[in-house]
């Protein structure tokens, strides 16, 4: 089987290395083209497939335009019998028709919930137990098209969004290769996903972040690892906007005197919820390093950012 694969960051890599280590034939790798970051956005910066794919020794093709005539062309030589969509892009239709075995995308939900470009962190938000992935067969309208396996997963307490990203690629990685035993098979029928969920995962923005302390502790500290490591949950302060990346709830019972925060300037910051207190653990000043509550308080004081 000659498979083309698409994606772009770190959650795609284990599944294009399980592919290679698999023995299936990968005439290419599609990922996004390079772009200029770093300090003063002067070094062009590579996408992690990229990088894999180089490692491995596969082409690579980075489109700027997935309907230009001369790169479906190129991709049409390559004679794909299927392609493999991880964290890409969305297709056009003209793309993700090509291979004579259709094009199957790995999503980071136990579809139809959480469609959308952030299903990873909404899940957490919102205080689900569990996730999952999903292979399927794309279609013209996202995440929809018919399911051909699902995984599903606990979600730890302790879980952030990155310890749960990293646990759901390896998961994803797999459930691609049995998916393309389950295709290979004669006998195997894909499953049409059921009618619209109200669980959804839309793209997340800035004002997603902004700490609501009105709301209930468990809310509070959803968002947070919903958000941590990256983007950031934050609190509007006489510093900026800090980026509150772990938090814990205060079990024992605090006198907050009225004020909606406190801190010995020593050891800890509780603020104060709708229901509850919190502890913050860790955090971000704008401009800063990532720092804990006790090594940010052996030379600061937290009294002054309300």
């Amino acid at each position: 089987m000659r498979i083309i694969f698409m994606g772009t960051p770190a959650f795609a890599v284990p599944t294009l290395l399980k592919l290679h280590d698999s023995g299936f034939t990968i005439p290419a790798v599609i990922t996004a083209p390079d772009k200029l970051g770093g300090r003063g956005k002067k070094e062009w910066l590579t996408s992690a497939v990229k990088e894999a794919a180089l490692a491995l020794n596969i082409p690579i093709l980075q489109p700027t335009n997935l309907k230009n005539e001369s790169f479906l062309q190129t991709v049409n030589d390559l004679k794909p019998d299927l392609f493999i969509v991880v964290a890409f892009r969305m297709l056009p239709e003209i793309l993700w028709n090509l291979p004579p075995l259709g094009t199957i995308n790995l999503h980071a939900s136990v579809l139809p919930d959480y469609r959308g470009a952030a299903p990873i962190n909404w899940a957490i938000i919102n205080g689900e137990k569990t996730t999952g992935v999903t292979t399927f067969f794309i279609r013209k309208d996202i995440d929809t098209g018919p399911i051909i396996l699902t995984k599903s997963i606990e979600i730890l307490p302790e879980d952030n969004v990155g310890f749960l990203h990293d646990r759901l690629m390896l998961v994803g990685a797999n459930l691609v290769i049995d998916s393309l035993k389950n295709i290979l098979d004669p006998t195997f029928v894909s499953i049409p996903q059921e009618k619209g969920s109200t669980k959804i995962a839309p793209k997340l923005q800035h004002e997603t972040g902004k700490i609501d302390l009105s709301k209930t502790t468990k809310e509070v500290i959803n968002l947070i690892r919903g958000l941590s490591p990256f983007p950031g949950a934050w609190l509007t302060t006489t510093l900026g906007e800090i980026k509150i990346l772990s938090a814990k709830v205060v079990e024992n019972r605090v006198d907050f005197m009225h004020k909606h925060y406190l801190s010995d300037n020593k050891t800890f910051i509780y603020l104060k919820t709708g229901d509850h207190y919190i502890s913050l653990d860790k955090f971000q000043i704008p401009g800063k390093k990532p720092i804990d509550v006790k090594s940010y308080l052996n030379g600061n004081k937290a009294d002054t950012w309300f």
